[in-house]
């Protein structure tokens, strides 16, 4: 069994965990605490990844006191990008960013083989560690036999820190519990990204609305797509609830539940980059097959923002 070292809250229904134990030397080697955005990648109105936008983007990050970024995650879209665009892009942020900010790059693919490659090829552009999301196309066949051998070999093969990522909103897979613990144990893997929000399964996962009930378990921060757009806000309530400041805290967090829901499970990447428009970021189009929000859907995502006042 592990036991926790952090509950990290995430605002996408996720949270990062980090252990004990056998991998204590990997996680003193790396602090992953703090609040991260998992950025988005803006592309053109043809789809080219716009690299300038991006740069744009990036240069207002740096003035929040984010502990660093997560790149080609989900909300970045990565699996509509080539491999050379995911890893290119994680150049240009390593580049643009202060070298005390960490990139955590989005790794994660099919194979183990292919997984470990881009591993390395992120770690040799600058990231500071990787994210690697559970392998599901196979899902009937991803069993916890097959999960613990696929990210024990990646872990083995990578330079660079390894953390779990298990979306099953996405993937459709969970990653289950026996393979995290004999994974938990292993040093270069450091932690965890659950998407899943299950309470019952991981203390501290959850959505906006868990921030304090996670730094009551001693959460120290949290990957929040909801960044993105309200960055300096959302660090203001990890700061509320690490601080213990819970009445400002709780204030803070219900005003964010509603926005937090829109961008995330309710109308997804679309209405995240229509978002960060209206904030003054460039979201830019989605790259086809997803689809811009409908009108009616707009409407709503504006009442969201607007009556928590945002807007």
């Amino acid at each position: 069994m592990f036991t926790l070292r952090n509950v990290s809250v995430a605002c996408r229904r996720s949270a990062i965990l980090t252990w004990r134990g056998a991998s204590q030397r990997a996680v003193q080697r790396l602090d992953i605490s703090g609040v991260y955005p998992p950025i988005a990648t803006p592309f053109t109105r043809s789809e080219d990844v716009d690299y300038r936008r991006l740069n744009d983007n990036l240069n207002k990050y740096a003035e929040i006191p984010f502990r660093g970024l997560v790149v080609q995650g989900s909300n970045g879209e990565y699996p509509y990008l080539t491999p050379e665009e995911r890893v290119e892009v994680v150049k240009k942020v390593r580049r643009a960013l202060p070298i005390d900010k960490l990139v955590m790059a989005g790794s994660g693919c099919e194979s183990t083989r292919a997984t470990i490659q881009m591993s390395q090829r992120m770690a040799d552009v600058g990231a500071d560690c990787v994210l690697v999301v559970t392998p599901c196309f196979y899902r009937g066949r991803m069993d916890s036999r097959a999960l613990i051998n696929h990210y024990t070999q990646v872990a083995d093969s990578s330079s660079v820190p390894v953390i779990l990522y298990s979306v099953p909103a996405n993937t459709g897979l969970d990653l289950p519990l026996d393979a995290i613990i004999q994974l938990s144990q292993h040093p270069n893997i450091v932690g965890l990204k659950d998407s899943g929000g299950d309470i019952a399964e991981f203390p501290g996962a959850g959505g906006i609305s868990w921030v304090p009930h996670g730094c009551v378990l001693r959460a120290v921060g949290g990957v929040c797509a909801l960044a993105n757009v309200l960055g300096q806000q959302v660090c203001e309530l990890a700061q509320l609830c690490v601080s213990g400041r819970w009445d400002e805290a709780r204030e803070l967090q219900y005003r964010l539940i509603e926005p937090n829901t829109a961008v995330t499970r309710q109308f997804g990447v679309p209405a995240l980059k229509q978002a960060m428009e209206w904030f003054g970021y460039h979201g830019g189009v989605c790259r086809t097959p997803l689809q811009p929000l409908s009108q009616t859907d707009l409407d709503q995502l504006r009442v969201n923002f607007t009556s928590n006042g945002w807007l």
